[in-house]
């Protein structure tokens, strides 16, 4: 873990000619605009001719000019009174995550982020595959910033930092975060993404010390979670949150900036085809995964037909996959963090009728006892999670340390 003070000073080594943001762009919206707008036509489709509608169960569909009243939704106008109404404190807060994640998209898009890793190829050893990368540096900068800049969040707890940072007193909220996950597959043009989980201030803690009460607040179980969600850094830039009232999903579009409503009410089918999981590692797990993975994919399990592997290695774009087309996304050791990623993406999962699950208790239920306390992770189909941990011994245990 490291401070995320010190890092910034690579971007000015990037030629004058190059902008990364524009910066005669507004930084955050004025609170006047956050409120329900009318519905209009999406500008990336301009061309042909088409529009996008929100509304309506499952996924979202395209028209025509001859569909009238048709139009879209925008992340802001779906938290106001015309959706989820979650309040107008968590919708700035919201604006300037979604600000921040947007910074965030371009930086790991451009092509002068190699930079950075050479300005830290001396300081950075290759032996440690979770050391901190400059991006991830960069990014829980930009989100400190932003969610600073907020005045509403006291907390903000970081994978990338050792302890969580006190932002203010009078904040109601506290933000728990991976800021880029995924970064060491940037240099592949592998998606990345950034996580993150929402909780209220616990004010019967506020006369404790500054770092006491900010601890005790990071460790809050999952299941007081009031918001979580993730956004995925790929061929489009999709935010997808709950609120506690489904799961939702919205699609950046660059020509506007705002982020669209494209996958309403997300509802992970009950039982998938596929399993995302590094069987590489097949002979370091216990035998009731083992025996697991081989009975599915021969189509010899409750499902009859063969499942299929798809593993990206990266937990966002494996999640988002599954979220989408049902089946399991794993990783059966203690390696993934249940603050930062067990829990928000739990959340999801169950807000779309899914679970998520260590392999016998589910992830909500936990009581966090340490920051950066990790733990083995199955989320998906609900059918496949209860088919998986009915195999019982499903947890690796044995962890050899891999360096690749």
């Amino acid at each position: 873990m490291h401070s995320a003070n010190i890092f910034l000073s690579p971007i000015s080594d990037y030629p004058s000619r190059t902008q990364l943001f524009s910066p005669k762009s507004p930084n955050y919206p004025p609170k006047s605009s956050l409120g329900t707008r009318p519905l209009r036509k999406m500008a990336f489709f301009g061309g042909l001719g088409s529009n996008i509608s929100a509304t309506g169960s499952g996924v979202a569909s395209v028209g025509d000019d001859s569909d009238t009243g048709v139009g879209f939704q925008t992340a802001a106008e779906y938290m106001g009174t015309g959706g989820a109404n979650v309040g107008d404190e968590l919708v700035v807060l919201f604006s300037h995550l979604e600000y921040a994640c947007k910074k965030i998209a371009a930086l790991v898009a451009s092509p002068f982020n190699s930079n950075l890793a050479k300005s830290f190829s001396a300081a950075a050893g290759s032996a440690d595959r979770d050391k901190p990368k400059p991006l991830d540096i960069v990014a829980n900068d930009i989100i400190l910033s932003s969610l600073k800049n907020s005045g509403k969040v006291a907390v903000m707890a970081s994978e990338e930092d050792d302890a969580p940072v006190w932002l203010a007193d009078d904040g109601r909220f506290v933000v728990v975060i991976d800021p880029l996950d995924g970064s060491r597959n940037i240099d592949a043009s592998i998606p990345t993404g950034t996580i993150f989980g929402i909780y209220k201030r616990l004010e019967e803690l506020d006369h404790l010390p500054a770092e006491e009460k900010a601890l005790l607040n990071s460790l809050q179980s999952g299941t007081k979670l009031i918001a979580s969600g993730y956004v995925l850094y790929s061929s489009a830039t999709i935010l997808c949150t709950s609120f506690g009232s489904g799961t939702h999903a919205f699609t950046l579009d660059h020509s506007t900036g705002d982020f669209i409503l494209t996958h309403p009410n997300i509802r992970i089918p009950s039982r998938g085809q596929i399993y995302s999981v590094n069987d590489a590692r097949y002979f370091d797990w216990p035998e009731g995964l083992r025996q697991y993975i081989d009975t599915v994919r021969q189509g010899k399990g409750k499902h009859p037909k063969k499942y299929s592997a798809r593993y990206i290695c990266s937990l966002v774009a494996d999640f988002h996959r599954t979220l989408l087309y049902g089946g399991i996304a794993m990783n059966p050791r203690d390696h993934l963090r249940l603050v930062y990623e067990a829990n928000p993406l739990s959340f999801l999962a169950e807000q779309a009728g899914g679970q998520g699950s260590d392999g016998k208790h589910r992830i909500l239920s936990l009581q966090p006892v340490k920051l950066h306390q990790r733990l083995p992770l199955f989320l998906g189909s609900t059918d496949d999670i209860e088919e998986l941990k009915s195999y019982g011994d499903v947890q690796q245990k044995v962890n050899p340390g891999y360096d690749v």
